[in-house]
This record gives C-alpha cells, sequence and structure tokens, in this order.
C-alpha cells in the first residue's frame, strides 16, 4: 500500500527539479547559460549551409534553404557558425571566471549543460564528417558484411555518397559496441541521413550523462572542486560543439571510462571494470584506464580483506581479465564480429596527415626548414617520426603505470598522463582525442594557470579547425588569428582579479 506515496514522493522530487531550473534559467546566475545558447542556436543555423553538410540534401531544397550552402548564402552561413563559436567561447570563458572565484556551482555547470546542448541536438554534424562513416559502417552490419573486413564502398548507397572519400575504403576502428549501436540506427531509419544523425547523437547523450555524474563524484573523491571539474571537461567545446555537435563516438567512450573510474574509486571495482570494458568495445583508448584501475582494486583488496600485497595484485588482475574478456566476447557475440577491427586503428590513422600530434609537426617542421638547405622527403622523414612516436608510448606507458600506483589520485593523473602521451605521440590525431586527457585530468587541474592553459588550449584548437572538418594548419592568416584568440583565452583566466576575501562579511556577487 506504499505506492501511492511513492508516486507522490517521485513527482514532487521531480516538481522541485523543474522548479529549480525554471528559477536558474531567470537568474542572474544563468546569463553565461543563455548567451551560450544564444551562441548554440546561431551554429545550428549556420550549420545548415556552413558545417559538413550533406553531398546532396533534399531537405534543404524542401525547405527553399540551398541558397545557403553556396555563394553569398554561404557566406552568411558562415558568419552565423563562426558568431556562434565566438559567442559560445565567451559564455565559456565567462562561466570560467565565474567557477573560479565560486560564484557558480556545480548545479550552475550542469544546468548550463543543458542550455548549451538543446539547439545542438538539431544541428548537421558539425566540424567533422565521421557521423556519415559511422551510419556506413553500421549499414554494413545490418546488410551482412562484417564492417572489419570491408569497407562502407562494399555496400553501395546513398549513405556512402556522403562518406569522406579516405575512409570508403577504410574498415571500421571500433568496436564491436559502438558497431551494434550504429547497426541499430540504421535498422531503425534505414538510409535516411538526417533521422540517422538525430538518432545518433542521441545514442550518445548517456555518455554526457555519464560523465556529469563521474566528474562530479571523482573530484569529489579526491578533494577537487566538481564545479571546476564540469567546466574542464564536460562544458569545455571540445565536448560539447566536437563531441556532441560534431556527433563522435568519443561520447560515449569517455563517458563509460569516467563511470568505471568513477565506481572503481567507490569501492565498486566490478562494476567499474565492467564499464571500462565497455568503454574499450566502443573505442579501444579507454583500455589505458584499466591498468591503473587494478592498482586501485589491488589497494582495496589489501586494506579491506587484508590481503597480502602480491596476492591483491594477482586477484585484481585475474578478476580485470575475467570481466574484461567477459564483456568483450558477449560484444562480439552480439555484434557477430571478431577482433579485426583492432588492425583498423593504424590503418586509419596513417591517413591523417595534420600538425596535432609531435611527430607528424616534427616531420612538417623538418620538411619546412630542412627543404631550403637540401631536398627532403616528407613521406620518409615522417614514417621515422612516427616509429619515433611509438617507441616513445611504447617506453613511457609502463614506466608511467610504475610510478603513479600508490594512491587513487595518483592513479587518476597516470591515466591522465597515459593517455595525453598517446595523443600527443600517436601518428595522427583529431581535435576531439584532446577529450582523452581533459575528462580524466578535470578533477586534477584545479589551479589558476592551469585551468587558464586549458583554456587556451581548448580555444586554440576550437578555433583551428574548419566547419566542414578541414583544418587551417597551413594557412599562415588562420594560425595567427587562431593564436591570437587562445592568447586571449588564457589571458582572461590568468589575470581575472581575486575575489576580496579581506571583510569576512563581504558577499560575492557575479
Amino acid at each position: 500500500m506504499t505506492t501511492p506515496e511513492r508516486t507522490r514522493t517521485t513527482s514532487t522530487g521531480l516538481g522541485q527539479h523543474i522548479s529549480r531550473f525554471a528559477s536558474f534559467a531567470v537568474s542572474p546566475e544563468a546569463q553565461p547559460a543563455r548567451l551560450g545558447c544564444v551562441g548554440a542556436a546561431l551554429l545550428t543555423v549556420g550549420g545548415l549551409g556552413a558545417g559538413s553538410t550533406r553531398v546532396h540534401d533534399p531537405l534543404l531544397e524542401s525547405l527553399h534553404l540551398s541558397w545557403l550552402r553556396f555563394g553569398h548564402g554561404l557566406v552568411v552561413s558562415s558568419v552565423l557558425l563562426w558568431a556562434g563559436v565566438a559567442v559560445m567561447l565567451i559564455a565559456w570563458l565567462w562561466l570560467g571566471r565565474r567557477v573560479l572565484d565560486g560564484t557558480a556551482t556545480a548545479y550552475t555547470t550542469v544546468a548550463t549543460t543543458g542550455f548549451w546542448l538543446a539547439p545542438l541536438l538539431l544541428s548537421v554534424p558539425l566540424f567533422s564528417r565521421d557521423t556519415y562513416s559511422y551510419l556506413a559502417q553500421g549499414a554494413l552490419l545490418r546488410d551482412g558484411f562484417d564492417p572489419y573486413l570491408v569497407g562502407p564502398v562494399e555496400n553501395p548507397n546513398s549513405l556512402l555518397d556522403n562518406v569522406s572519400p579516405i575512409w570508403t575504403t577504410t574498415t571500421a576502428p571500433y568496436g564491436p559496441a559502438f558497431i551494434l549501436v550504429a547497426k541499430f540506427v540504421t535498422m531503425i531509419v534505414g538510409n535516411d541521413i538526417v533521422a540517422g544523425t538525430m538518432l545518433l547523437r542521441l545514442c550518445m547523450l548517456p555518455g554526457l550523462i555519464l560523465l556529469i555524474w563521474a566528474t562530479q563524484r571523482v573530484a569529489r573523491h579526491i578533494g577537487a572542486s566538481p564545479a571546476t571539474a564540469l567546466w574542464v571537461c564536460v562544458l569545455n567545446p571540445l565536448v560539447i560543439i566536437h563531441l556532441m555537435g560534431g556527433v563522435h563516438n568519443e561520447m560515449l567512450m569517455v563517458g563509460l571510462m569516467m563511470a568505471g573510474i568513477a565506481l572503481t574509486f567507490q569501492q565498486h571495482p566490478v562494476w567499474g571494470v565492467g564499464l571500462i570494458a565497455m568503454a574499450v568495445a566502443v573505442k579501444a583508448t579507454a583500455g589505458l584506464a584499466l591498468p591503473f584501475v587494478v592498482w586501485v582494486w589491488m589497494r582495496q583488496l589489501r586494506d579491506r580483506h587484508n590481503h597480502p600485497p602480491v596476492r591483491a595484485f594477482a586477484l585484481a588482475t585475474a578478476a580485470s581479465v575475467v570481466i574484461f574478456a567477459a564483456v568483450f566476447a558477449v560484444m562480439s557475440w552480439l555484434a557477430g564480429v571478431g577482433l579485426g577491427w583492432l588492425s583498423a586503428l593504424a590503418a586509419g590513422n596513417v591517413k591523417i596527415i595534420n600538425w596535432l600530434t609531435v611527430p607528424t609537426a616534427a616531420a612538417n617542421l623538418i620538411n619546412v626548414i630542412g627543404g631550403l638547405v637540401f631536398s627532403v622527403n616528407f613521406y620518409a622523414v615522417l614514417d621515422v617520426t612516427r616509429i619515433i612516436g611509438l617507441a616513445v608510448i611504447a617506453i613511457s606507458l609502463p614506466l608511467l603505470w610504475w610510478r603513479f600506483r600508490h594512491t587513487d589520485r595518483e592513479a587518476l593523473t597516470g591515466i591522465a598522463l597515459a593517455m595525453l602521451v598517446v595523443v600527443l605521440f600517436v601518428p595522427a590525431a583529431l581535435p576531439w582525442y584532446y577529450t582523452w586527457p581533459l575528462a580524466v585530468a578535470a578533477a586534477l587541474v584545479q589551479t589558476r594557470p592551469a585551468i587558464a592553459a586549458i583554456a587556451g588550449f581548448s580555444t586554440w584548437i576550437m578555433v583551428m579547425w574548419k566547419p566542414d572538418g578541414a583544418h587551417g594548419m597551413y594557412s599562415w592568416a588562420h594560425v595567427l588569428l587562431t593564436t591570437a584568440c587562445a592568447l586571449v583565452a588564457w589571458y582572461s583566466i590568468y589575470r581575472m582579479s581575486k575575489p576580496d576575501t579581506s571583510d569576512e562579511t563581504a558577499v560575492s556577487t557575479p
């Protein structure tokens, strides 16, 4: 007979949340949220013409908006889109200053996420065409092909028209869990790219929700500010615009991985390792967290059950391997695929050439500077620098794993550094790759200089990338403009005035 009471309690709780959100929406505290919402709306409108739009778009034609993609219409779209990016960056920095001076709470950042995300749920893919590859790979599995053996070109359909040429012959480098998600989407919407994009973006939402949930708990666990951590890794434009606006599966991977880390810290290592294994089944990078989580589990076994260190380590390692293998076996069985995606990881990366990793940047610099003196074979140099980069990764990861093993905070630091090393020294990287270390480091990066550095770096990458998925690293004008924007972002955080605490009765105001 307790059901009515529970129903009333649930309804009351929901009503309280709605009331609190409504009060926040009209309060001065929500000024950055409202400004960012305007920026997101401009991004969504401008993206219709200047985003990563479809090759053939009957939707725009039916709305009589095809003119947005050509001539003066494209100029208008581009202006709107970049204005949206600028407004969102300003709102993000504004909120960052409030987080640092203590006038913005964790609730402020969570509620702001809703404001900024809502318009982007309706946008075309922004700053990347990967969404179309995801759908084409899901259609491969749907139509009886193995996406780890053949590329989308083997399954001609309307989805293939929108896949970037470089990826049409590339096999899927993603785990079985994500391939199942893509298959699920294409089974529901068929080859409808518009509906597929919207549904696939909704499938990324659980990752964002998990990231919000986990970031706060990890921050509290190590004595950090949840609001600051959320600002760094949830409201960061690389997450909101690139992962959600661009519809990248990193959103699922990062959310699952951070939730696994949080659960392990909260004495639930079985569930934690299981979620990390699920994250690896989306994208392999999450596997970098697993060896460090073994240290956490080992300490829990040692401290709670009085196991000797060697036995505790052996038990934690064996249990982690069993859980990981079980999760992968189930996901691979459901998808009906093997481990062919592992070989596709390297095959896809070598096709990308930009300045976002040390090996590729070094090869470009050697080509530019050395070319002034003697003839340089760029691709031969690139092969050498990439081999050196892989050697750096192979040497660094075991050293980091052994060095950062003593406490939960050290384990988190080790994961963040391991991911940073991988992103910096892999053959090639893309802007959203930097969300991997950012998500893990968010609870660790709490000082003003560090936060200012993240603000400048995130702004640099955000402005450097073009809405159609290309980059401006070979244009000096674009590089100089991007660097100027990054310096402004860095300075706005680094040089902000400290709150006056000389009068204990003083009240900080936004």
